[in-house]
């Protein structure tokens, strides 16, 4: 008697024994981790600082030395000390500091002299002192003194001369042109005098 045998294609038996092997594990799928976006930091940006310069130019440092710290040639100062001999004291009256008609003549003639002055020399300053005669405590005579430097100041400025270079002081009794006891003599020490700064 003869077996026969099922004619089963080889590729079958390889399936079959896949199959029965693959039930035995478990089956493992990675799958792909998807790409990571690109991340792109944020742009900084410093704000501009100006550098500061550590050394200057010459260039950038030169500045005319009557506006810089005030100093002039001595020829300078030799013309401006003529400037002042021609700039008359104004005199008040006993124990007053108002102006009076000989003492308005005596500026009106000194303004052209101070604008002269402040014109050639923009940072030198036109000093009004106001003194006083001997007579009184040295405090009221300082008040005294100050009041009439203010009432020249005044009738300068009235007449157009800047402020910016006038300046005033009182010396009240200190500074007496004249040492004898005479309403004369007095009446010398009760003025109003012109000095620029750095001639007296």
């Amino acid at each position: 008697m003869k077996i026969k045998f099922a004619y089963v294609p080889l590729t079958a038996v390889a399936a079959l024994g896949l199959m029965v092997s693959g039930c035995n594990k478990k089956s493992r799928v990675v799958a792909a981790a998807p790409p990571r976006p690109a991340v792109t930091e944020p742009t900084r940006t410093e704000p501009v600082r100006p550098q500061t310069a550590t050394n200057d130019s010459a260039a950038s440092r030169t500045i005319t030395p009557a506006l810089s710290n005030g100093r002039i040639t001595d020829a300078e100062r030799n013309s401006l000390n003529k400037s002042l001999t021609k700039l008359e004291d104004v005199l008040f009256d006993y124990d007053k500091a108002s102006i009076r008609p000989d003492a308005t003549k005596t500026l009106e003639g000194d303004v052209s002299v101070i604008r002269d002055i402040m014109q050639r020399y923009p940072a030198q300053k036109v000093k009004i002192e106001g003194h006083a005669d001997e007579r009184g405590s040295d405090e009221y005579n300082i008040a005294l003194g100050d009041k009439r430097a203010v009432a020249a100041k005044e009738f300068l400025s009235n007449m157009g001369v800047s402020i910016n270079q006038l300046e005033i002081v009182s010396f009240g009794k200190q500074r007496p042109v004249c040492g004898e006891h005479t309403e004369d003599c007095w009446q010398k020490n009760r003025r109003a005098h012109f000095v620029a700064e750095g001639t007296n």
